[in-house]
């Protein structure tokens, strides 16, 4: 993809030090953008590129967002978060931290582009191809969808046609945290799928593509939403055997009954509550069974790649396999 009107243009990055973050800044590096990262106090920075200029500021508070905004052409938000034990966990970190971005983003004037990477969960399920499209009326079923279409409303009402949204499906890759129970359970031999003889569809695009994605919606010409996936359409059992081939072994695929699966995420949403997990919520948990129990999870991102020349380079397998390989090279698998 050509990306050189990004040559010496100011682009911040919110949550650039986390998962596609790490496959994002790289790429502006490569088109010649001035990147300058948002992060906390306590963020690991070690692993940014060379050249990227960090600043202090809170999503939480306000402060610093200004100033960290002052002269910037572009800006990218991916901070965001996945796992939380309750409604005001995700109100707090995504629809709350989108206000306090918004609000500062509305008063820079320079600022002439921010994209969201939202997600498929704003808009809500389907189980048929081609999925949702962009003009799909969003019905979110989980509280992080809600949290990320409140966000989605927030940044809209402050910024109007600045704002580009994407709502990419699954991702996967390299330095994400969020699977990687999925592939140490490979590891052992047994993958679960939600419920039994469900073909449970969903789409899904790899980080290297989805930064691509990212960069296309910088594009001038880009406008509103864009659904992001690969273009294909997989079962569960599919992606998860990819996953298992990945790592070498040949796991069995199990469906659980829908019932035993509330039963499992209600125990660790408990487990959560009562601080018996540890610093980090539980990646399975109650919100995370309201998207399991649907018929799927497929989006048409033909719109992505018709208007922005968006074209996803990674096959299933290929981009498992470069998430098997980052997840070794950090000694988490």
């Amino acid at each position: 993809m050509d990306a050189s009107f990004l040559q010496g243009a100011r682009v911040l990055v919110t949550g650039g030090t986390g998962f596609v973050g790490r496959h994002l800044l790289p790429e502006l590096v490569r088109a010649g953008a001035e990147i300058t990262c948002l992060a906390r106090a306590s963020s690991n920075i070690s692993h940014l590129p060379r050249g990227v200029r960090v600043v202090r500021a809170s999503l939480t508070t306000g402060e610093g967002l200004e100033d960290a905004l002052a002269g910037q052409d572009m800006a990218v938000h991916l901070a965001a978060l996945l796992f939380g034990l309750g409604w005001q966990d995700y109100l707090r970190a995504n629809a709350r931290a989108a206000d306090m971005l918004a609000r500062a983003a509305a008063g820079i004037p320079s600022l002439r582009r921010l994209v969201l990477v939202s997600s498929l969960a704003a808009t809500g399920p389907c189980g048929s191809a081609p999925g949702v499209g962009d003009d799909t009326v969003p019905a979110p079923v989980s509280a992080y969808g809600w949290s990320k279409f409140m966000a989605e409303q927030t940044f809209a009402r402050h910024l109007g046609d600045r704002l580009v949204i994407l709502r990419p499906a699954i991702i996967y890759g390299s330095g994400d945290r969020g699977l990687l129970p999925c592939f140490q359970g490979a590891r052992r031999g047994v993958l679960v799928v939600p419920g039994l003889r469900r073909p449970f569809p969903v789409s899904a695009v790899h980080a290297r593509d989805m930064a691509q994605a990212v960069i296309a919606a910088l594009k001038p010409q880009a406008h509103g939403v864009y659904h992001v996936s690969d273009g294909r359409e997989y079962t569960m059992r599919e992606f998860n055997e990819a996953m298992a081939a990945a790592v070498g072994r040949r796991a069995r695929v199990l469906g659980l009954p829908l019932p035993i699966m509330a039963a499992t995420a209600a125990l660790a949403s408990l487990a959560g509550n009562m601080g018996l997990c540890g610093r980090r919520p539980p990646s399975w948990n109650w919100d995370k069974y309201r998207e399991a129990r649907q018929e799927g999870w497929l989006c048409d991102a033909s719109r992505l790649r018709r208007e922005l020349g968006f074209a996803p380079a990674m096959t299933l397998q290929a981009g498992m396999a470069e998430a098997v390989a980052g997840y070794r090279k950090e000694g988490w698998l």
